[in-house]
């Protein structure tokens, strides 16, 4: 059962900031690109990692996230000795409790860990777009003789303050960290990605647990406290496509950049495939007076209208005459003749009814400051002739309004 490296996944968060997308799942488990879900990007970089390992940790609404992981088959995790496990949180002799931070989450579950008895432990998230190959990054905590290594990237300095942030010497050792500090000192921002020494960590998640005034947190605790040991802590300088879509526009931002040569996001590189459990269906069918242009369109849509600029996921619809411009559709959306969608993200399932108008081009805004992406949340209907504007979120309920 001795695995070298097992792979402990974060996918518990409620996904707030992405507001009704996430009401009734996971931030992990919303669809991305066309076929995909989020958490198919770790999976897959695990799988192509050769990390064959890994644990899910779930927390928020994991009803649909738990269906979609199954026995791990679509990342080739279906496996006896290891594979895909789901870790909720669960009840003991001395009572339950919730995942109370990312380092209680893994503190809960070091017996799950020390049935393989690995060396390492890579801790990652499961909201962000990115392929990388986490056994570059196991080599160089191997020869850096690390206890610690962290993913790093340059941030534009304007955003260096929503990141942990660290510093470092000449040859990557890092000196100092701070967790989404005020003032930065530097634009090297923590991807939230990270490779213990598992005893190390081990002995660290326990002295944290033990501590009452701990956050039970990574980058508040953990960090901080193995730096301040002389911990050797090691930054791995990852130089790829990475996008944390935590919020509306950077998950608008990510689906844009598949359609964009050259962003960094290529989903059809055969030397890296990102997998997925996609839903069977039958082929697209592109109508006699259809118009598509740079666009991914998934299988088993119908397009009797125009489609530019778009990612339109399994099964969704559009009618005659009907638009599609900038925009993220969702599974199952069904876009009726003759209604206009722009600039937005229509959730799974939505109904958008006949001469409908949602969204709108930021060009058309007379006030730029209130011009944003529309959101629908899933199953929300709209009904025929009415007008959503720009930067307005709808639930499936349509009695609340929420600005962006």
């Amino acid at each position: 059962m001795k695995k070298e490296c097992v792979a402990m996944l974060l996918a518990g968060g409620q996904g707030s900031r992405l507001y009704v997308l996430t009401g009734d799942m996971a931030k992990p488990a919303v669809p991305f690109g066309g076929k995909f879900r989020i958490i198919d990007f770790p999976l897959s970089n695990c799988t192509n990692s050769g990390i064959d390992t890994v644990g899910v940790l779930t927390q928020y609404r994991p009803l649909e996230l738990n269906s979609y992981i199954g026995n791990g088959q679509p990342w080739e995790l279906d496996r006896m000795d290891g594979g895909v496990h789901i870790l909720p949180p669960y009840q003991s002799a001395t009572g339950a409790t919730w995942f109370k931070g990312t380092a209680n989450a893994i503190y809960q579950n070091i017996g799950f860990v020390d049935l393989y008895d690995p060396d390492y432990v890579a801790v990652l998230s499961g909201d962000h777009i990115y392929k990388m190959d986490y056994s570059d990054m196991l080599r160089r905590h191997k020869e850096a003789g690390a206890a610690c290594t962290i993913s790093v990237m340059e941030v534009p300095w304007s955003e260096a303050s929503r990141f942990g942030i660290m510093n470092v010497d000449g040859e990557d050792n890092i000196t100092e960290f701070a967790e989404k500090p005020k003032e930065p000192k530097s634009n090297l921002a923590s991807m939230g990605i990270y490779i213990f020494t598992w005893q190390k960590l081990r002995q660290y998640l326990i002295e944290d647990e033990a501590d009452p005034d701990s956050a039970n947190d990574f980058g508040k605790n953990i960090i901080p406290k193995m730096l301040d040991a002389g911990e050797r802590m090691v930054a791995y300088r990852f130089e790829g496509y990475w996008k944390d879509v935590g919020t509306l526009d950077s998950l608008w931002d990510a689906n844009m950049d598949m359609l964009l040569p050259g962003s960094g996001l290529n989903l059809l590189d055969k030397s890296w495939p990102i997998y997925g459990r996609t839903p069977v269906c039958p082929p697209t069918f592109v109508g006699p007076k259809a118009d598509v242009g740079n666009s991914a369109v998934a299988k088993g849509c119908t397009i009797n209208g125009e489609v530019k600029n778009s990612v339109l996921s399994t099964e969704t619809s559009v009618g005659k005459g009907a638009a599609v411009t900038y925009s993220v559709v969702m599974p199952g959306a069904v876009i009726e003749d003759g209604a206009q969608v722009s600039y937005a993200i229509i959730g799974e399932k939505c109904r958008i009814g006949r001469g409908a108008v949602v969204g709108g081009p930021p060009e058309a805004a007379a006030d730029p400051e209130q011009w944003g992406i529309t959101v629908l949340g899933p199953h929300t209907v709209v009904k025929p002739g009415e007008k959503v504007a720009p930067k307005t979120m709808l639930d499936k309920h349509h009695n609340e309004e929420v600005e962006a």
